[in-house]
């Protein structure tokens, strides 16, 4: 550890170094690592680590320690005053990740991975330090159990393989994903390295050749460099072999060159000779020095075949590139003396994962974490020629909240390198992106939710939909948690009995059902996740009523069927998957009692009522509009009127208006409009608004206005 440190900070205080080391020994003194060594040497490994990292003495001395508050008596008080404030900070941080569980539930998960973001805001050495530690457990591993051994290693490739690639630290992450595939994958690990071995006297010996070459030819143009080749490591190819569906000896792209150089215009310089040496692949030519990463990564990256008619990649970088490539934000130390708070711009990422955890569901906050954090993404341009990453498959509409929630929420349109486009369309690297606004723009659309692949357009929308459109999420949620709860076979008067409806809101979290249906209509929760959560409840309820033998109040639960007559209606309307909503008759056909009718959920008006035949219904089974289609019945009850249209088709002649006003008053039909118009050809039309009490009234007046002369045909009305 001694020489580790030494080599990366020589002006190293070693006494206070040594100082740690010995309080941290006497500390652990009674303990002892599964192999049966001494604890210290868990510390030490992980401080040697730090070490080569580049990070600075607090960091190291915040690594000797960093167990020492979690498995013996030392205090926050005790480390702080020995060696001082920071370092304190650094082992209570690290403490508090190490208490954090990632293999529960979603949601202990989404709390956990909030405390580490928070952490990485505050210090993002706290994380480097707990990488650092999981790293040397993962070395050991095979001192545990195998259930331990699958817990922990499913763990790192979760979020710490993940987490050391968002913040670079390449070469600490290929060693995190190995090390877990030789326990997940154990066959799949072992014939890839027995492949790996069994051929690593011609993979040498090719790796030689073209190494070689390249430096033979850059040491002749008098340009500085290192060259060496590589093998892909074991994760990456048994990735490949996965993905692409074949064994290791069908894969090609096994080989990768990194030649490291002294500055930028010698990486540009050297692409050129590499060029000129090997046949280029079409479409594999990748520069991430005039676009660097988001964690910073920057390096060239082209892809060439040689006369062996083998493709490999090379890699070109400056050696500070390299530093950053292999430790990423850790790096930063030997290059700008860094305090470990970092810039404003360098954690902007973790705000926005720890903004967009506050409307999402556990589970989904957790899985959208490895489309934010974890992979790979996509670079645009404003039109001003600002820089924008997003995850890979991004839209415009990702781009627009990426820019602003306000873009987002009044954009029309987009533009795509100056050209219209949809805004489902998924944008390239390089592609110049405009967002076309409106004052005037009604917000998002609910389809936007399923069309933007990032979580922080996804979680902007849901803000919106939740702070704008309270009353349409209730009555959107309502009816997709009462479909799910019909689905599963529960009845739907089971969640308003007093027995148990306190328990079951309590379960979901809510403090009435009115905020469920919100959550729901917004996209807060899944329909489906909530009536899992009290399935058993109610079930159980159910199966307790049955079984009741004490004579206590049975719990007011009924049949779906009988739920049915006890409906409330709304305007002579009853909605069957919803009990009670905002009712109103569309203008377009204007219904009446008797006709066949379709219920919409209209966006802040309840329901709007639509005859079967009404054109504007004739798309209910469309995916896209299927969840806003419910089912409504005309309820019995005492007759009231209801106003529709007749349009009547007429020859043109002199009284006729007269007539049709003349029929209906003698019919006692109370008219709200009477109007008239000229057709070509000696034709004219009547439109007549009035009251009628059901379909069969209607009827009765069609056929005294269809005997008046010269009316010739009638149809309902539709506007």
């Amino acid at each position: 550890m001694h020489e580790t440190i030494m080599k990366h900070m020589p002006n190293a205080d070693m006494v206070l170094i040594d100082k740690a080391v010995e309080y941290a020994n006497v500390k652990h003194k009674f303990q002892k690592r599964k192999d049966g060594s001494p604890y210290i040497i868990h510390p030490l490994a992980v401080a040697e680590v730090v070490a080569e990292m580049g990070l600075d003495m607090d960091a190291i001395l915040g690594a000797l320690l960093h167990d020492c508050i979690e498995d013996t008596d030392a205090s926050h008080e005790d480390i702080e005053k020995i060696f001082g404030a920071t370092v304190a900070e650094l082992v209570e941080g690290v403490t508090k990740l190490t208490r954090a569980n990632f293999s529960t539930s979603e949601q202990a998960q989404m709390e956990n991975l909030r405390k580490m973001f928070m952490a990485m805001s505050k210090d993002i050495r706290v994380v480097l330090i707990k990488i650092a530690d999981r790293l040397h457990n993962m070395r050991t591993m095979q001192y545990q159990s195998p259930a331990k051994q699958i817990i922990k290693c499913r763990e790192t490739m979760d979020i710490y393989a993940p987490l050391a690639h968002r913040l670079g630290m390449q070469k600490i992450k290929w060693e995190l994903e190995d090390l877990s595939l030789r326990y997940l994958c154990p066959n799949d690990y072992e014939g890839i390295m027995k492949y790996l071995d069994s051929h690593k006297e011609q993979d040498d010996s090719f790796m030689q050749t073209i190494q070689a070459k390249i430096t033979e030819r850059l040491n002749s143009m008098g340009i500085q460099n290192k060259t060496y080749g590589r093998i892909k490591h074991v994760f990456s190819i048994y990735r490949k072999m996965v993905s692409q569906g074949k064994t290791i000896d069908e894969l090609y792209d096994l080989y990768a060159f990194r030649v490291v150089v002294d500055t930028i215009p010698d990486c540009y310089n050297v692409l050129g000779h590499i060029h000129d040496l090997f046949s280029l692949v079409p479409g594999r030519f990748k520069d991430y020095i005039s676009t660097p990463k988001p964690n910073m990564y920057q390096s060239l990256h082209t892809t060439v075949i040689g006369k062996q008619g083998i493709p490999f990649e090379v890699q070109i970088r400056t050696w500070q590139m390299h530093e950053t490539a292999e430790y990423g934000i850790a790096a930063h130390w030997k290059y700008k003396q860094g305090t470990g708070a970092g810039s404003e711009k360098d954690f902007e990422w973790v705000r926005r994962l720890l903004e967009s955890q506050q409307d999402s569901d556990a589970e989904e906050y957790v899985q959208s974490l490895k489309i934010d954090m974890f992979d790979d993404e996509v670079f645009v341009f404003t039109p001003k020629g600002r820089i924008v990453s997003l995850p890979n498959g991004s839209t415009p509409i990702d781009f627009a909240y990426a820019i602003h929630s306000g873009v987002g929420n009044s954009m029309i349109g987009a533009k795509v390198n100056n050209r219209i486009a949809n805004i489902d369309m998924p944008l390239t690297n390089g592609d110049i992106v405009e967002v076309l606004t409106s004052k005037n723009a009604k917000g998002p659309s609910r389809d936007w939710l399923s069309i933007c692949k990032s979580n922080q357009a996804r979680t902007k929308i849901k803000q919106w939909f939740k702070k704008e459109k309270r009353e349409e999420n209730i009555v959107h949620g309502r009816a997709s948690f009462e479909s799910e709860m019909k689905r599963t076979g529960l009845p739907l008067n089971a969640i308003n009995d007093p027995e148990i409806e306190p328990h079951l809101l309590k379960k979901l979290s809510f403090d009435n059902w009115d905020d469920m249906y919100a959550a729901i209509g917004y996209g807060g929760l899944t329909a489906a996740k909530a009536v899992g959560r009290i399935r058993d409840d109610v079930n159980k309820a159910i199966k307790n009523q049955a079984t009741d033998k004490n004579n206590q109040m049975p719990l007011r639960i009924t049949p779906d069927s009988d739920v049915k007559q006890d409906r409330h209606a709304v305007n002579g309307v009853i909605v069957e998957d919803i009990d009670s909503c905002m009712i109103k008759f569309a203008k377009c056909c204007t219904p009446v009692p008797g006709d066949a009718i379709a219920g919409f959920i209209t966006k802040g008006f309840g329901v709007s009522v639509h005859r079967a035949d009404c054109p504007n219904a004739q798309h209910r089974d469309d995916p896209k509009q299927a969840a806003r289609w419910v089912r409504v019945r005309w309820a019995i009850q005492e007759e009231q009127p209801f106003e529709t249209t007749l349009e009547l088709e007429c020859i043109t002649r002199d009284g006729l208006l007269l007539d049709v006003a003349q029929t209906m008053t003698t019919a006692r039909v109370r008219v709200k409009e009477l109007v008239g118009r000229d057709l070509p050809g000696g034709r004219s039309m009547f439109t007549v608004r009035f009251e009628v009490k059901n379909v069969q009234e209607l009827e009765v007046i069609r056929k005294k206005l269809l005997s008046i002369k010269d009316v010739t045909s009638s149809r309902r009305g539709q506007n």
